[in-house]
């Protein structure tokens, strides 16, 4: 395998690490009951998705 010739510097690692932070996922507002919810999936509190009932929950 091969070996750095040079020596990495902090600022290098630093950079590198520092592309790797957290993001808060966005969160969209149902419309009928004002829940939050991932987009693109089924809100888990009323099984609605897209306007369509899909999943049956129980109040």
């Amino acid at each position: 395998m091969g070996q750095p010739k040079r020596k990495q510097s902090k600022q290098r690692s630093h950079k590198r690490r520092g592309a790797h932070q957290f993001i808060a996922p966005q969160l969209s507002v149902d419309p009928t009951d004002g829940s939050t919810f991932m987009p693109h999936r089924v809100n888990p509190t009323n099984g609605m998705y897209r306007g369509r009932q899909v999943l049956d929950t129980e109040v």
